[in-house]
């Protein structure tokens, strides 16, 4: 099938579909798939926006699955865990580089990697509801020990989960988010300290990018979250 006509299907839709979309979905659509004719499937797509961020999954699942991560935690490893992890996210572009150099001063004591290492456990795979894990790891991080640059920011609060379980969780820029958010037209009501009441609302605008992008194939929110971000980087141009 040629790319015009995949184009032509992919952004046809009905007059009472219209009627019931965000007012900027329909453009949102119409600008990834300028870039990505073929849409999440698209082989530049899975190049630019989505390989690197599955192969941190994968690496995840290799060495922090759960079974791993409670057998280092048991053992009280908690330095091992936490450069475990920061390994795995230091080759994405997810987080900017004073981020970085934030999260690994914060775990270079051993106190800060039992609090990182305990936090993302429960946070991951505790027994509360996601709302409840969720709030306890934001004041973990809050808690962690800080040298320069602050610790607790959207980008280090939602990375891990979306490494982690990319099915479930997203990944904040608030930026990025704020710009597509408004693009989109979900009215996102963005506050600086990461809380459940703003994440879960993020999460809501996720779901509804997804219901609007369905026929598109989206894995997870790897392509939600990659979505966004051709809606509200600079790098892509409207």
């Amino acid at each position: 099938m040629s790319t015009e006509r995949v184009t032509a299907r992919q952004t046809a839709v009905s007059s009472t579909t219209l009627k019931k979309r965000p007012s900027g979905a329909l453009e949102s659509r119409r600008k990834f798939l300028y870039y990505f004719p073929n849409g999440f499937h698209d082989d530049t797509y899975l190049d630019w926006e989505r390989n690197y961020k599955w192969k941190a999954h994968q690496q995840w699942e290799e060495l922090l699955n759960r079974h791993e991560f409670g057998r280092l935690l048991k053992r009280k490893e908690y330095s091992e865990i936490a450069a475990r992890a920061i390994r795995i996210e230091s080759r994405t572009n997810l987080l900017f580089s004073f981020e970085k150099m934030a999260l690994r001063d914060a775990v270079k004591s051993r106190e800060g990697a039992r609090l990182f290492s305990q936090g993302l456990y429960d946070f991951l795979h505790g027994s509360l509801s996601v709302n409840e894990r969720f709030a306890g790891w934001v004041e973990v991080i809050a808690l962690l020990p800080r040298k320069q640059t602050r610790v607790l920011t959207w980008p280090v609060v939602t990375v891990f989960g979306f490494i982690a379980h990319p099915k479930i969780h997203i990944f904040l820029k608030p930026n990025v988010t704020r710009i597509a958010a408004r693009k989109f037209g979900f009215d996102f009501h963005y506050k600086t300290r990461p809380s459940w009441e703003t994440y879960s609302e993020f999460l809501q605008f996720g779901q509804m990018v997804r219901s609007e992008v369905a026929d598109l194939r989206p894995r997870d929110m790897i392509d939600i979250q990659s979505f966004m971000w051709v809606m509200g980087s600079d790098e892509y141009e409207d």
